[in-house]
């Protein structure tokens, strides 16, 4: 279990034991790197064969010479026809053959044999070795990127199949709690092995419908690919419920003890019981969950986000950006403040904000505590330290609504987005000064020039990392914008990690090159962790999102005949931020496109307002009570003793800051992004 983040840069992983997974899984992550690049790859090797190679595309290197006949006496042919005429007795109709137009048939092909020849011996003179070369790495890409469709669901599967296997065995799916005693180790592992358990079944029900449906020989392929996985969960399950870890004490369960349940299973739980015993549905789950195979591209790349953020955490860079705020002295509050602005544009690059605090929540944490600031203080800016980036540029949140919903491009939703952040960012430094007292800054005599001096050993990382991002332009003619960032940056964090391993931040014995795959390695380790325990958290808010799309609740929450804008966008907020309260984000938005969106576009909500407002309903959802994902995900980095351990005394307002300054600032947020953009067209 994590106990407590590691800010150095030093290349140490939480987990050890699964150094050799980590490896695994970095070379997975990086083939599916690879592979969603081929296209791009193919199409630069085209575009260079025909700079190389004037009619790339008709040259052959195999090709034999044409077997026409490329000299002919067209007169005397056009006679010998004519003489070998005969009449058919049996064709009533027969007659000899138009001069005219045989003498013209033979002149078009006798043409056609000439351009052939010409096209031949163009062809032999640039065909080369090196064209040959050439020609059979091009069209051998084309044909594996042709005939390997489908390869990214499996790799997909492969991915979530290990880092959920991680994830369990080290019981770090995301729960309310931890397990404090024996019965509550064995409730927690209990209920993952019947949720898998149920998993299972309704795969295999599923594959039955298919095995009688022609045509469906993939589909089913995959259901059995998924069925090995949960069966594999099931293995593990069994192992740890018999072999429980010996600093676990004895002890019962408690009403409480259903806190320790993996959010996981209770909406697998929720979902199958529906499926099961309202709809009569078994296959219900296989088929939801199987959604994410569909989609399997996103959810890799939610995987390489992932491993950008553990990535950072291996670097300094964390560590020196904050060594520029630091000659200023500032107190708690307006670090905090200073946080929460800083955070956001890094936040857009690794996501969502939960993968941005599993990276460098912890380091937000630290020095906001060597600021002087109180736990509760801290807890509240670690969990919203991501919150407000998710509506800036190039977010993957923002791509996925974009590609699902046709109503709204990316460009029109970050143009908004920066004045939503602008608009949240601000009220939280009023809502933090006015409620924390002490907030003027005393920057010492020479702090700018020490501050701008701490910016040069910024400066190789952003050089290197600015010249990957210009080769690899150049080499596949690929920009970099919010649908590449999530190729690119695996990329340009790894070299990022290799410049950090420096002489000054490795062990004497070690060498660069061991260094870095050292980091990269304890990276991969990390992140398979918790790529295994968001990815189960969204498959089966898919699961629990099906509930939804099928039923009528909908229907009877936005009857046809509500036609008020404003009762519908209230209706839609409490919606959207109860969805966010208990399910994934990436979840949730595949969730509301098939239910919510449409109906309330159809009753005269504006498209971009509606997906603006979804995703502040989501980040208020995520640090709302009772599950509050991203204070969640704040306790996995810091530590419960933390947590625990936060103050208890003042105020009703600072005993319960952590949960209260998230939730009045991105509550306002709220309700000011739903109703004021309203005065101008639902008046």
């Amino acid at each position: 279990m994590i106990s407590r983040v590691l800010s150095s840069a030093r290349a140490t992983t939480i987990y050890p034991v699964h150094r050799l997974h980590g490896g695994i899984l970095l070379l997975l992550l990086l083939f599916t790197l690879l592979l969603g690049m081929g296209n791009s790859f193919h199409s630069r090797l085209l575009w260079i064969g025909e700079q190389t190679w004037p009619n790339y595309y008709l040259l052959n290197p195999d090709a034999v010479a044409p077997e026409c006949e490329l000299e002919m006496d067209v007169e005397r042919e056009v006679q010998r026809r004519l003489d070998a005429y005969q009449p058919d007795p049996d064709d009533l109709f027969s007659s000899p053959p138009n001069p005219g137009a045989l003498r013209e048939s033979l002149q078009r092909n006798l043409e056609m044999c000439q351009q052939k020849y010409l096209a031949f011996e163009e062809n032999q003179k640039h065909a080369t070795p090196a064209l040959a070369a050439f020609k059979t790495v091009e069209q051998g890409l084309a044909h594996f990127l042709l005939e390997n469709i489908d390869l990214m669901k499996y790799l997909f599967i492969a991915m979530f199949a290990m880092a959920a296997a991680i994830s369990a065995l080290d019981a770090d799916h995301i729960a309310l709690r931890l397990p404090r005693n024996r019965a509550e180790w064995r409730l927690n592992q209990g209920s993952q092995l019947l949720v898998n358990g149920l998993m299972v079944l309704s795969l295999q029900s599923y594959a039955g419908l298919l095995s009688s449906t022609p045509g469906s020989e993939s589909t089913a392929a995959l259901q059995n690919g998924w069925t090995l996985v949960f069966g594999l969960f099931m293995v593990i399950n069994v192992i740890r419920l018999m072999w429980v870890p010996e600093r676990i004490k004895a002890g019962g369960l408690s009403a409480s003890s259903g806190l320790v349940i993996p959010l996981y299973c209770a909406m697998g739980l929720i979902a199958m019981s529906y499926f099961f015993f309202v709809d009569g549905y078994k296959s219900g789950l296989a088929i939801y969950f199987g959604m994410m195979s569909n989609l399997s591209s996103m959810f890799i790349n939610i995987g390489l986000y992932v491993l950008v953020g553990m990535a950072l955490k291996q670097t300094r860079i964390p560590e020196l950006l904050l060594n520029v705020i630091k000659p200023f002295q500032l107190p708690a509050p307006m670090l905090a403040s200073v946080m929460i602005f800083a955070t956001a544009f890094p936040t857009a690059f690794t996501g969502a904000s939960g993968i941005f605090i599993l990276a460098v929540g912890g380091v937000v944490y630290d020095e906001l505590r060597r600021a002087g600031a109180g736990r509760q203080l801290s807890l509240a800016t670690t969990a919203m330290s991501g919150s407000l980036g998710v509506v800036l540029n190039p977010c993957l949140l923002i791509v996925v609504v974009a590609a699902l919903n046709k109503e709204v491009t990316t460009s029109e939703m970050y143009g908004w987005g920066i004045w939503v952040f602008l608009m949240s960012a601000l009220l939280f430094s009023f809502i933090v000064c006015k409620t924390e007292g002490n907030w003027r800054p005393k920057p010492v005599p020479g702090a700018l020039r020490e501050a701008i001096s701490q910016l040069k050993p910024l400066f190789p990382y952003v050089l290197v990392g600015g010249l990957v991002i210009f080769a690899i332009w150049l080499l596949l003619d690929l920009n970099f914008n919010e649908y590449t960032a999530p190729l690119i940056l695996p990329l340009v964090m790894l070299v990022l990690v290799y410049l950090d391993a420096d002489k000054d931040n490795r062990d004497e014995e070690q060498s660069r090159l061991n260094a870095f795959w050292t980091r990269s390695a304890s990276a991969a380790s990390d992140s398979a962790v918790h790529i295994g325990a968001l990815l189960a958290l969204i498959g089966f808010s898919i699961c629990l999102g099906g509930i939804l799309e099928r039923s009528d609740i909908v229907h009877a929450i936005f009857p046809e005949n509500l036609d008020n804008p404003w009762l519908v966008m209230l209706v839609v907020v409490f919606m959207l931020t109860f969805i966010g309260m208990v399910m994934d984000p990436f979840g949730a938005v595949i969730l509301v496109s098939a239910t919510i969106a449409q109906a309330a576009i159809n009753l005269g909500i504006d498209p971009l307002h509606f997906w603006i407002v979804c995703l502040v309903a989501f980040e208020l959802g995520y640090l709302s009570p009772p599950v509050a994902l991203n204070h969640l995900l704040t306790r996995q980095v810091v530590g419960e003793t933390e947590v625990l351990a936060a103050e208890r005394t003042g105020s009703l307002w600072h005993r319960y800051e952590r949960l209260l300054l998230p939730l009045v600032v991105m509550a306002t947020t709220l309700l000011l992004v739903a109703f004021v953009p309203m005065l101008f067209y639902a008046l």
